[in-house]
């Protein structure tokens, strides 16, 4: 391969995807890189979660600086959600996005105070989280448990279909023109001339704008050009059970422990919430002690879980950074290099993402000002 294009994306993940239909519609001549399968990391592996709240256990262990730094963030994340509920028309399948609403179910006062701290700081950032006491609480969800004593509600938010969402963007991607190669791993970028030569190991691209877009692997695409990102990659894993009886419309959060739950059209659960996976040599597996802990986490939030059978479990690297703000925009010093990355929750905000960093890659001012969100931005 020996080629040229305006705008080489790196990462075939839902941000780097989008950025590259976003492009293509308006015209540009785009190329996608891919190291493996599209969507196979954090995009098409993840739980499937659309997240809006500040992370309850990082707000109990960063504290509330941490939070009005981090609360910013939440106007990417509010415009991504609005992108996520138009997908599927734009896309033509439906990618079963539903904003059910989210909790953050209490078992302690001490909790109950934490989400109503919380829920102050999501407030001067224009996001809604309704605290309900118990009464309340079971009025909407009465398939939690007795010990709930109430919870953070944010009613934006809500799930979708990973599985689905990946290769209907790119097909979508595809229709407008992106060209995207699979299999195809980047090994060096060098600068060339006022642009890029990106070197893979198929060939060779030249490029006059390039997109760094690749998840978990981010740190490493910067550092062919010197440049430190402070993003890592972190292997969690997932677990699906078999359908049971329509229980569950929520995203349900435990503010006792990791946990993210939702119930699919099939009936089934996902259940995650930041379980680490094993490392076994190059690759990961599941960590059975991950496993156990992760469903009893969910069987004490919701008692019906306890009757169902897992599935199966699936490992991913997923990017995060310490303070969980994105890594968005033109690198410094590197005019025409482009970082695409919201750690943590890239999922949630990978439409917004892409939107942004299209707006950038052709010169417009981005759909929403990056000051105070991006850590490029300061």
């Amino acid at each position: 391969m020996q080629r040229k294009a305006d705008v080489v994306v790196i990462g075939g993940g839902i941000a780097g995807l989008m950025t590259a239909m976003y492009l293509a519609e308006d015209g540009a001549d785009v190329l996608l890189l891919e190291a493996g399968e599209l969507g196979a990391q954090a995009s098409g592996a993840n739980a499937g979660s659309i997240h809006l709240q500040i992370q309850y256990p990082e707000f109990v262990a960063y504290g509330e600086a941490w939070a009005r730094a981090y609360a910013p963030c939440l106007r990417l994340l509010t415009n991504s959600l609005t992108l996520w509920q138009g997908l599927s028309d734009r896309v033509g399948e439906d990618l079963q996005v539903k904003l059910a609403g989210g909790l953050v179910v209490a078992r302690t006062d001490a909790q109950m105070q934490a989400i109503a701290a919380k829920a102050r700081i999501e407030a001067e950032a224009g996001v809604e989280t309704v605290v309900l006491n118990r009464a309340e609480l079971r009025d909407i969800a009465p398939y939690l448990a007795e010990n709930a004593v109430g919870a953070g509600y944010c009613a934006r938010e809500g799930k979708a279909n990973p599985l689905r969402a990946t290769p209907a963007i790119a097909a979508a991607a595809e229709r407008a023109g992106a060209v995207i190669h699979r299999h195809t791993r980047v090994t060096a970028i060098e600068v060339d001339g006022s642009g890029y030569a990106v070197v893979t190991e198929k060939g060779r691209v030249q490029a006059g704008r390039v997109v760094n877009a690749a998840g978990a692997a981010a740190g490493q695409i910067a550092g062919m050009l010197g440049l430190r990102l402070g993003i890592e990659g972190f292997p969690l894993q997932v677990t699906v059970t078999e359908p049971m009886a329509a229980t569950i419309p929520h995203l349900v959060y435990s503010a006792a422990g990791k946990l993210s739950l939702k119930q699919v059209a099939n009936g089934g659960l996902v259940i995650g919430g930041g379980w680490p996976a094993a490392r076994r040599g190059e690759g990961l597996v599941t960590d059975p002690r991950s496993l156990t802990g992760n469903m009893g986490m969910a069987a004490g939030v919701v008692p019906s879980v306890a009757g169902v059978r897992a599935l199966r479990s699936w490992t991913a690297w997923v990017n995060g950074t310490p303070d969980w703000r994105p890594i968005l925009g033109e690198a410094p010093g590197f005019p025409g290099f482009f970082l695409a990355l919201f750690p943590w929750v890239g999922f949630s905000a990978g439409p917004m993402t892409a939107r942004i960093t299209a707006d950038l890659v052709l010169g417009r001012p981005p759909t929403l000002p990056l000051t105070g969100i991006s850590v490029l931005a300061d």
